[in-house]
């Protein structure tokens, strides 16, 4: 059975802690003398309400939460949160609650793609709950792929098993510390970004701001514009600190603490910063040679909007669909890719396309010997099957999401490009499309209410995995 009473507490918890949050742009917003203010008092207090009353009503004597229970706290915890984040935005000039459900899960889950514009003259208070939401999105999503989707065996995840994917009882407070350093590091990568931001020209709110949706690899901006309403030199501080947000953090919390550079020595560390720098560099060649830039403005431009679609952060730059068809080919695929397991980003993840190449690999050798026994390892662990079938399963129903969710969009009267581009980038949670309208240069706003909600739900598919809200749909797993 479901431990209902147990799941409503916990969610209540998470409430609880959203309406803590709300109280920072509500500071905002007193410091500049914003009409938002009883916005976020009243969206404080409804959601602190129903924080209390699902605390109260589920308080349970001790938390034993299995393996089913997992699977529907993960998604439920999600769409909680999303529900009461999105007030906030709600109140705002009476933005409608579609446009606000779809800027908070797209906050949240560190999509970046957004509804609204005029962003250079918005209250300060809602620019930084939409950078917050972005935040928080990122170290709950790598406090959930270290220590909950290994546990679940979601999508091949298994190979990166810890102590603290262990959901037992005495495993609990191992959680609990790899948790407290995670928060620590992306907190302190947080500030140095945001100094590092400040010290390239921006101002101290435009710093606080990108440093926030930078390390989330979320993309928010607090300009109309995106990055480039700044210097060249915040662009190469993006460049630093979207890779750190791509990287797995617990590896660097790991690094830290033995004092190695283990991190550099990862597989999957190694074949994403290969692949990202071999990308940047072709696209930049071949910026120099077709659009005739110097070669350190088309090392900039590529790097920057290689990296930003790789990690999945979606901050706009340049619109590169004007680089020519061979750019475009390469951003599409770009989009799918997302980079390391254990960071921020989304996509379907550097490890995977590791580990298919690696079955390829021993298929080719099986070809010429039939009979021999060839065991693929990764990481130095041996690629079981049950890893193999959950690989699989997850490129089958990616791929699968994609397609269903472009035939909506096309049905809501979008063009093919736009609905098969805008399904890419919801479900792998990069941002922007491709297309005139939902193209870097471009968002969101001008699509219809089915389509931004079905946009959303891809979002949060996206976002958890796509496995751990599928079983929810399969009948057996109510029945016992």
């Amino acid at each position: 059975m479901i431990n209902l009473k147990q799941l409503v507490f916990v969610i209540g918890i998470f409430l609880a802690i959203l309406t803590g949050f709300m109280l920072i742009p509500m500071g905002f917003a007193l410091a500049y003398g914003e009409e938002t203010i009883g916005d976020f008092m009243l969206s404080a207090l409804f959601t602190g309400i129903i924080a209390t009353i699902c605390i109260q009503s589920g308080r349970p004597h001790d938390i034993r939460l299995n393996i089913r229970d997992m699977f529907v706290l993960t998604s439920a915890t999600w769409l909680a949160v999303s529900f009461c984040a999105a007030l906030p935005f709600t109140l705002y000039h009476g933005i409608t609650y579609t446009d606000a459900f779809f800027e908070t899960m797209s906050g949240i889950t560190t999509t970046g793609s957004t509804v609204l514009s005029g962003l250079d003259s918005m209250d300060h208070s809602i620019l930084i709950w939409r950078s917050l939401l972005q935040w928080l999105g990122g170290i709950g999503f790598i406090v959930m792929a270290v220590a909950v989707l290994p546990f679940l065996n979601v999508g091949g995840m298994r190979l990166f098993r810890t102590e603290s994917s262990d959901w037992s009882d005495k495993t609990t407070p191992r959680t609990q510390h790899m948790a407290k350093h995670l928060f620590l590091l992306y907190a302190g990568l947080t500030l140095l970004c945001t100094l590092a931001y400040h010290l390239a020209g921006m101002n101290w709110f435009q710093a606080i701001n990108h440093a926030m949706t930078t390390l989330s690899t979320g993309g928010y901006s607090t300009s109309d514009s995106s990055m480039a309403h700044f210097s060249n030199a915040s662009h190469w501080v993006g460049v630093v600190f979207m890779l750190a947000g791509g990287l797995p953090l617990l590896m660097f919390v790991q690094s830290i603490q033995q004092r190695n550079l283990s991190i550099w020595n990862d597989q999957q560390v190694k074949g994403f910063l290969l692949f990202v720098g071999v990308v940047s560099l072709s696209i930049a060649v071949w910026l120099y040679f077709h659009k005739e830039l110097a070669f350190i403005d088309a090392l900039r431009l590529s790097s920057f909007n290689v990296i930003s679609v790789v990690t999945t952060t979606g901050y706009g730059l340049t619109d590169y669909q004007a680089w020519g068809a061979f750019a475009g080919t390469a951003f599409l695929f770009l989009m799918l890719v997302g980079s390391c397991s254990g960071s921020t980003s989304g996509g379907i993840k550097i490890f995977r396309f590791q580990i298919a190449m690696a079955i390829m690999r021993q298929q080719i050798k099986h070809q010429f010997h039939p009979n021999g026994i060839f065991k693929e390892t990764y990481n130095g662990h041996k690629v079981h099957d049950d890893i193999v079938r959950s690989l699989v399963t997850f490129f089958m129903l990616f791929f699968l999401v994609i397609l269903s969710l472009s035939m909506v969009l096309v049905l809501t009267g979008l063009d093919t490009m736009t609905s098969f581009t805008g399904a890419i980038t919801a479900v792998a949670n990069v941002g922007p499309g491709l297309g005139s309208i939902i193209g870097p240069a471009g968002n969101f706003s001008s699509l219809s209410d089915v389509a931004k909600w079905a946009l959303a739900i891809g979002m949060l598919l996206g976002r958890l995995e796509i496995l751990t809200v599928a079983v929810l749909f399969h009948p057996q797993f109510w029945r016992y």
